[in-house]
Formats: C-alpha cells, sequence, structure tokens
C-alpha cells in the first residue's frame, strides 16, 4: 500500500500529547460512565477513571485488579509512574518523582513493577528533542530500565549499557522483561531476565522496532516497525539516531513469536499505526491508526486479526484514543482518549468492557 502523507505528527502538536505539563487530575466525581458514540459496538460500561491532566499508557496486573500508567500531575514537569485500583481510586506515585518516567508494567509472579527513568542524570526533566525537522520522539540515553516493590522502595536499574533502554514489559510469566534499546546502534527488541541478565537481540532488520508486548499466553510478542525503504529514508534515519531521536511519520505492526522467530507483518495501513496489544485467544491484535483520517489527526481504536484479515474500527470519539490493552481474561479493556475532555491537552484512563 502506498505511504499516505500524513502522521502521529499533527494530533500531537494540536492536541499536545505529552508535549506540554497540564494541570493535576481532580477528584473522580461519583458517577464516572461515559456515554459512547452508537457505533461502538464492542464496548460497553465506559468508565472515566482519570479526570484533567495528561495521563497515558494505562497496563493491568496481571490478577487484573489494578492499573500501572503515567501522568503529569501534582506540579511534575514530566511524566511520573502511579498505580491505581480499576475504579480510579487509590491513586499512588512509584517513581521518584524526579527526571522523566514511561513504559510502566506490574511483574506477574512478585510484589515488583518496571519502569524507565532518567532520574539518576538529574532531578530536572530531560531537555526536548530538537523538532525542527518535525515532530520527534526523544531517545535519551539516560533513560534506563528499572524494578521497585509495588510503593515505589527497594529501586533497582537494571540496565547498564550508556543506551536508550524503554518500552518494557514483563512475560505472563515474569520470568523475562521485552524492551526496546539503541545499545547495539539501532533501535531493536530484546529480552533479558527479570533481574536484567542474559540480554537476548530478537530483531536486527535495520530501522525502528519497539513498543513490544508479550500476549497473555506468553507465546508471542506484538510490536511496531518503521523500516526505511529508500537511501534518503535511511540516511535520514541515520541522521536522527545520532542525535538521539526517531521521527514516527508511519509504523506498521507486526507480531512474533517469543524467542523472535517467525516474524511477520500484521498491518500495512501506510499510516501511525502503533500501540499493538493481543487478545487473550492470540487471534486479534487492538491498536491505535490514524489511517482512517486523510488529514491524520484522528486516532481510532482497531482490531484485526492476527493474519492480518478482519480489520474492524472499535472507536468513533472523533479525537484521540490509544494505549488499548484487553484484561487478562479478555472481559475488559483499558484505553487513553481525548473523549469527554473538559481543556486542551487533556487526555484520561478509561476502562469498557469488552463485547466480542
Amino acid at each position: 500500500m502506498k505511504k499516505r502523507e500524513h502522521s502521529i505528527v499533527p494530533l500531537l502538536l494540536s492536541f499536545g500529547l505529552l508535549l506540554v505539563p497540564c494541570a493535576a487530575g481532580s477528584s473522580p466525581p461519583t458517577d464516572t460512565a461515559v456515554a459512547q458514540p452508537a457505533q461502538e459496538r464492542h464496548l460497553a460500561n465506559i468508565q472515566q477513571l482519570t479526570f484533567g491532566g495528561q495521563n497515558a499508557e494505562a497496563y493491568f496486573s496481571h490478577d487484573g485488579t489494578k492499573l500501572i500508567f503515567q501522568s503529569k500531575r501534582g506540579g511534575n514537569g514530566c511524566d511520573q509512574i502511579y498505580t491505581m485500583d480499576l475504579n480510579g481510586q487509590s491513586v499512588q506515585m512509584v517513581s521518584t518523582g524526579h527526571g522523566a518516567t514511561t513504559c510502566s508494567f506490574f511483574s506477574p509472579n512478585q510484589p515488583r513493577l518496571l519502569f524507565s527513568s532518567t532520574h539518576e542524570a538529574g532531578e530536572a526533566c530531560p531537555p526536548k528533542p530538537d523538532r525542527s525537522r518535525g515532530y520527534a520522539w526523544a531517545l535519551h540515553p539516560s533513560y534506563n530500565v528499572y524494578t521497585a516493590d509495588l510503593d515505589g522502595g527497594n529501586l533497582k536499574r537494571i540496565t547498564h549499557d550508556g543506551a536508550y533502554n524503554a518500552e518494557g514489559a514483563y512475560s505472563p510469566d515474569g520470568k523475562k522483561i521485552v524492551f526496546t534499546s539503541h545499545r547495539d546502534n539501532d533501535l531493536d527488541i530484546y529480552t533479558m531476565n527479570s533481574d536484567g541478565s542474559n540480554v537476548t537481540r530478537l530483531t536486527t532488520a535495520y530501522g525502528y522496532d519497539g513498543g513490544p508486548f508479550f500476549s497473555w499466553s506468553g507465546n508471542y510478542i506484538a510490536f511496531r516497525s518503521f523500516h526505511p525503504k529508500t537511501k534518503a529514508e535511511r540516511e535520514s534515519y541515520r541522521q536522527d539516531l545520532a542525535n538521539n531521536v526517531f521521527r514516527p511519520t508511519w509504523l506498521e505492526l507486526f507480531v512474533m513469536k517469543a524467542d523472535g522467530s517467525e516474524k511477520r507483518q500484521v498491518t500495512d495501513l501506510g499510516a501511525a499505526t502503533f500501540s499493538p496489544f493481543l487478545h487473550p485467544n492470540d487471534t486479534q491484535i487492538i491498536f491505535s491508526s490514524n489511517h482512517g483520517d486523510p488529514k491524520g489527526r484522528t486516532f481510532a481504536l482497531f482490531v484485526i486479526n492476527v493474519g492480518g484479515s478482519g480489520l474492524e474500527q472499535v472507536t468513533f470519539e472523533g479525537g484521540f484514543a490509544s494505549f488499548p490493552m484487553f484484561s487478562p481474561d479478555g472481559s475488559k479493556l483499558v484505553f487513553v482518549s481525548s473523549r469527554n475532555a473538559k481543556e486542551r491537552h487533556e487526555f484520561n484512563v478509561f476502562l469498557a468492557d469488552w463485547v466480542p
């Protein structure tokens, strides 16, 4: 499919997602139910869990009773990591409160969690990337993967190579962590033991491979990729890596076995397509994309069969929806959306029943 001339850039710049600090989240109201478009037949009983600010990447605990997410609130200029109950209560910051944090996940087999952070490089937020050539993700070499107790205590750094290490998640048995790293002069997916040992590279194609998640079965990993094809694309990508940035002009989704074998492309949408997560039955992937909007400003959730057939739109609110994750039993979906926002730059966490 011919690549379309739009990307994640227009939406992020117009909405300000993860670019500017917002006011702290407010206390949840008594009624958290949210109205929804009639077309959203796969979603029922949508509940809003956060109210105000910028909240993103909310993921279930292995028992499906808690969520971990990143948020700008309480005067923090960059994201910190929080946990909360499924009703939006008992919110607790579990990162240090310093530097920038991202990509958090609960351990399924011990009372631990993981996230990436720059706090050892300084208490301040790291510098923003050069966006003179368009929107870019910062690949700060000061991002390292850490594990901690559920209250944030007993913090332990488990990456030590001096490169960007982030986008991490535990395997369902808790023995492995999958993550993205720039350690071998490209952006690739790796696994390591939960203590940081036995690092294994899973992807080798030139270009960005990242955002990996294990399936709940542990058999597969879903991820997003950009592999430059032309000489100009390759040179632009090389220059960006030298400057520790990546420009997500377009991304496609892939799956592979948990050991890195049998890689196959799932989407061919020519758009900004990301945040893939496998349904517990291992036959469908839910993800976010702007491919349905000619201007590239609207990001909706979609499902697709692992084989690439059966593409179907899930959300229709007309703004931004992303970071979807199925609960371990497949009965619920957590996602982030601009729906019901009271202010510009507001993104909140929502929980819904999943209707097959």
